[in-house]
């Protein structure tokens, strides 16, 4: 055989292969885990009656410092219910206090936002732009896929099973037919415009976030986030130290690197 006809057999095997290559790489794409882990909890949702459960998604709302994109927003006369959706596999470790949670798929081992914090913003804005009481606001984090928890989670961070469960257990009647027709639409009428210039924007607001966090240390003790904080008296009065988020509960004090 001569070295044409190698190299035609050759690009034959590319052109085979190369589609093959681009749908495997398009399905492990962080947009398809995103765009699936959403549809199966659309799936979930679809289970509630209608004419009582009302559903926005992927909505972008304004805040004081830029936006804050909300997968699902599920509005009843039974309170808010504000889902953050997680697409991951492997182990899950992680608590409520801790800022960031470990993922381990075998030997790999990354870090990934707690996602009660993550969705702890987007149910503060829910509660300043409805002018709505926080105990009628529910946070609820669905992890879809092959995840297994590995450490005990709070009851509002479930697969995507427990989903409907965890809404279902809210069977008391705390707003009104008429706030719930108001709620839905003051959302409608405040959220961003769907589109390119809205996500470009979300996306830099998120990068300004992520490089904000990176500076700050975890607590070395019970791995919440810690703030700058300044001595108010003794030898080090007026000296900066970062001390932990859950003080008086975690006393831990770290000195700023210089």
């Amino acid at each position: 055989m001569d070295l044409f006809s190698i190299f035609a057999s050759y690009m034959t095997y590319v052109w085979y292969a190369l589609p093959v290559l681009l749908l495997v790489l398009f399905f492990k794409s962080p947009w398809f885990k995103g765009f699936f882990g959403e549809f199966l909890v659309n799936r979930m949702l679809s289970r509630l009656p209608g004419n009582e459960y009302t559903l926005l998604k992927n909505i972008t709302l304004p805040t004081e410092d830029g936006t804050t994109q909300i997968d699902h927003v599920l509005v009843s006369e039974f309170g808010i219910f504000v889902l953050e959706t997680k697409n991951m596999k492997g182990w899950i470790f992680g608590s409520t206090q801790q800022k960031q949670w470990t993922q381990k798929i075998y030997r790999h081992t990354s870090k990934f936002q707690n996602p009660l914090h993550q969705n702890y913003k987007h149910t503060k804005t829910l509660e300043s732009v409805l002018n709505m009481s926080p105990e009628h606001i529910h946070s609820l984090i669905v992890f879809v896929g092959d995840g297994t928890f590995k450490t005990e989670m709070p009851p509002n961070v479930t697969y995507c099973r427990g989903g409907l469960e965890f809404i279902r257990s809210f069977t008391q009647r705390v707003l009104s037919r008429q706030d719930v027709i108001e709620a839905i639409a003051l959302l409608e009428e405040i959220k961003l415009k769907p589109g390119l210039a809205t996500a470009l924007k979300h996306k830099k607001h998120v990068r300004n976030i992520v490089a904000g966090k990176a500076a700050e240390p975890a607590c070395p003790r019970c791995g919440a986030g810690m703030l700058l904080r300044e001595s108010k008296r003794g030898a080090n009065a007026g000296e900066p130290f970062w001390g932990c988020s859950q003080f008086p509960k975690c006393r831990a004090v770290v000195k700023p690197t210089r």
